[in-house]
């Protein structure tokens, strides 16, 4: 959007910071319930860990098949069509999962939800439009901080709403993604102009073709895989955060939903406030870098509290790992061009997928081992522990990727 006026980009960007609250409050309803749903048709808790990981795996399945031909459909047909699409998929979808009767009818509705929320990477790809590449590690910070607005009054709802019936936040969150479908097809304009769109292709858009694009650019391949250490830790929270609270500390799902509420507030305080004054001053290497090693320090915190207030407090050097997610999208998008926007964000979707079908598996079976009556692993928070050292490599391959493109450049100019 760069031929409009300063004043049409902030209404562009409240919009489009609106549309993301929308969905992702209407995503947060049902976490404090979905794992408590899945227990009851699965009968234990430590079976529900296993199935609850194998359901966030196939959401993340199908995000990885689905988010190349997303974001390329939204650099050929701009990203308002993708967006209003998506809320319209979503809500139908949590009309399927209120109805469910069992965990058959629920993994298809998280085989749908995957396909439908993979136009995150349309939002990212529409800031980007309307961003200068100096301004977006802040542009992205505040699509962060409107994410974890969703998460703090998402699951706060959710988990009241689930104390009176466990289906009652899903047709909460479908109604919610219906109103976020009016607003967009009433009120969001549309970022990418004609002349910046690029031809569909289905040698790019499906997900090998997409993840090409970093294959290409030799200073993505080291962020690309801090991008997939950093979602294989964060999945530790869906795998298991809610069974495991519920299970260590005895709280109900309102207690469960009030804390991830919490999580989310800190979340705003960093991403809307620290992220830009933090770049401004540090640059985005130093502050992503610092970010990653907070979230460590916070997730590792968590695996080691002994009781409930330990792990609460926990989640504030925890929230530090909000620094990260925002300067890492921007350094990968000051490195390709403005029409690959879309294709860069589906390529990142579909590494972070990758690892959002692995890691859930990975940290379910952890879970699963460490409770019982006899549990093979002897520390029931290993999984927080394993996330923690899965982040502090996230945090020394990042910055010495990051380094060695800077240095490049100088040992070049030193060689002439």
């Amino acid at each position: 959007m760069p031929s409009s006026s300063f004043a049409g980009r902030r209404a562009a960007l409240a919009f489009i910071l609106v549309t993301a609250v929308l969905d992702i409050v209407a995503m947060g309803i049902v976490i404090p319930v979905l794992p408590s749903l899945i227990e009851e048709f699965a009968g234990s808790n430590a079976r529900a860990g296993v199935i609850n990981g194998v359901f966030v795996a196939l959401w993340a399945g199908m995000q990885f098949l689905a988010s190349p031909v997303i974001g390329s459909l939204s650099d050929r047909y701009g990203r308002r069509p993708v967006l209003l699409l998506s809320a319209a998929g979503l809500a139908a979808d949590y009309v399927l999962m209120a109805l469910a009767p069992n965990l058959w009818w629920l993994a298809l509705g998280r085989l749908i939800a995957g396909v439908t929320s993979a136009s995150f990477t349309t939002i990212y790809a529409y800031m980007a439009d309307i961003t200068a590449p100096a301004e977006r590690a802040r542009g992205y910070g505040l699509i962060g901080a409107a994410f974890s607005a969703g998460f703090v009054a998402g699951p706060l709802l959710g988990g009241v709403m689930g104390e009176i019936s466990p289906r009652a936040p899903f047709w909460a969150a479908a109604a919610l993604s219906g109103v976020a479908f009016l607003y967009g097809w009433l009120i969001l304009p549309e970022s990418l102009t004609a002349d910046r769109r690029m031809a569909f292709s289905w040698r790019r858009a499906n997900p090998f073709g997409a993840m090409r694009l970093l294959g290409r650019h030799r200073e993505l391949r080291g962020l690309a895989w801090v991008n997939f250490l950093l979602h294989f830790a964060h999945h530790v929270f869906s795998a298991v955060f809610v069974l495991y609270a519920a299970h260590r500390y005895g709280w109900a799902s309102w207690e469960v939903g009030l804390l991830l509420s919490l999580a989310g507030a800190l979340d705003v305080v960093v991403q809307s406030l620290l992220v830009g004054p933090a770049v401004r001053r540090f640059g985005d290497r130093a502050v992503m870098v610092f970010g990653l090693v907070g979230g460590a320090v916070g997730i590792t915190a968590m695996g080691l509290a002994p009781n409930g207030l330990f792990f609460a407090l926990a989640l504030v050097p925890n929230a530090l790992w909000g620094l990260a997610m925002p300067t890492l999208q921007a350094l990968m998008t000051r490195r390709v061009s403005e029409s690959e926007q879309g294709q860069l964000q589906g390529a990142a979707m579909s590494v972070a997928s990758v690892a959002g079908i692995l890691s859930p598996l990975f940290f379910g079976a952890v879970y699963a081992l460490s409770v019982g009556e006899a549990p093979r692993i002897p520390f029931i928070g290993t999984a927080f522990l394993i996330a923690g050292l899965v982040l502090l490599g996230a945090a020394v391959l990042g910055g010495r990727a990051v380094r060695r493109e800077e240095t490049r450049p100088a040992a070049t100019a030193l060689s002439r």
